[in-house]
């Protein structure tokens, strides 16, 4: 079964470039996202499938993502860059930095730190660009520098209105580019359309921007990272919850909603899910080692109820899985 498929060309060259990916497989999902390193872990059960789009203009690229499963999106998506995202589809809550998101939120940082959850079945527009760039392009517009909250990850609504306007425009600079490929030669055009899409994400912003609260969210996601380090430290022996709880200093009812708003799950099922995770990834690479030798350095003793969690969560068997035929019977 293949994995991923790619098209577009990433060419020496060129002005400008465009990748379409559909994977699945998360981990070839995150690495196909050129320049960037990314980590993705998957958290709801199913069979994930990932559809990307990337747009790559002088100084932005312009994103598309979707995937069919829920995802924690850790990493950094190049240096002295901006990244500015929003939902296009959102079933189920998300967080950003440790903030929580809706359908019109705006989600604002610098790229050097991506922390991001989206829900199964979500979707999202996102342009990450060149930081000399939009301080240029904002001094133009409101004859000042950037404000410091843009050296945050922060999470705010868009105005009133505008989120709808700046997913048309974006979108459909894509889908030109997508029918007319030979744009990406043509610097002109192609500087335009940056500075069209760059302009309605700008004005898109509310006129007064506050981190007011953000030590709140920032302060649960360190709870969550602490207690995943944790949880990661020694998979073969997990900690038990109580065991989380008191290493990182915080009471169950606290560690689960810090969980719940961070991760959008409990802490019990998000051990679980990153287990099952690191057996995926081994016998993904390890096709000379057997099932239950994967799954006990892992923690997983009883194979029978092993292989029902794995199921639950991937959409396919171990067995599958390591012979490299994933939703084949």
């Amino acid at each position: 079964m293949a994995r991923m498929n790619t098209s577009g060309v990433i060419a020496e060259g060129q002005v400008g470039w465009r990748r379409d990916v559909l994977s699945h497989d998360i981990d070839e999902f995150a690495q196909a996202q050129a320049n960037w390193s990314l980590h993705y872990e998957q958290l709801s059960g199913g069979a994930f499938v990932g559809a990307l789009q990337h747009v790559q203009l002088p100084g932005m690229r312009l994103v598309r993502e979707a995937s069919s499963c829920a995802t924690w999106q850790r990493g950094h998506i190049g240096a002295r860059h901006i990244g500015l995202a929003m939902p296009l589809r959102m079933p189920g809550p998300g967080s950003f930095n440790g903030q929580a998101i809706g359908l019109d939120s705006m989600m604002i940082g610098r790229s050097e730190q991506l922390d991001l959850c989206m829900p199964a079945d979500s979707a999202l527009i996102a342009i990450v660009v060149d930081a000399d760039l939009l301080d240029a392009l904002w001094q133009h517009l409101y004859q000042k520098r950037m404000s410091a909250w843009i050296d945050r990850q922060i999470v705010v609504d868009a105005r009133p209105g505008l989120a709808q306007i700046v997913r048309s425009v974006h979108l459909r600079v894509m889908a030109d580019v997508e029918a007319a490929p030979a744009l990406l030669n043509d610097a002109a055009i192609l500087g335009q359309m940056r500075d069209a899409v760059l302009v309605e994400w700008i004005e898109a912003l509310p006129t007064r921007i506050t981190t007011e609260g953000l030590g709140t969210g920032e302060a649960r996601k360190r709870v969550v990272t602490r207690a995943c380090e944790l949880m990661h430290a020694q998979p073969a022996e997990p900690l038990s919850i109580l065991q989380v709880c008191e290493r990182v200093g915080a009471s169950p009812s606290k560690l689960e909603y810090c969980f719940r708003s961070v991760l959008g799950i409990a802490p019990a099922k998000y051990m679980r899910a990153i287990r099952l995770n690191g057996v995926r990834r081994e016998l993904r690479q390890a096709h000379s080692r057997s099932v239950q030798d994967v799954a006990a350095r892992w923690g997983f003793w009883h194979l029978g109820e092993f292989a029902a969690a794995y199921r639950r969560q991937f959409g396919e068997l171990p067995s599958q899985t390591l012979r490299g035929t994933g939703g084949e019977p």
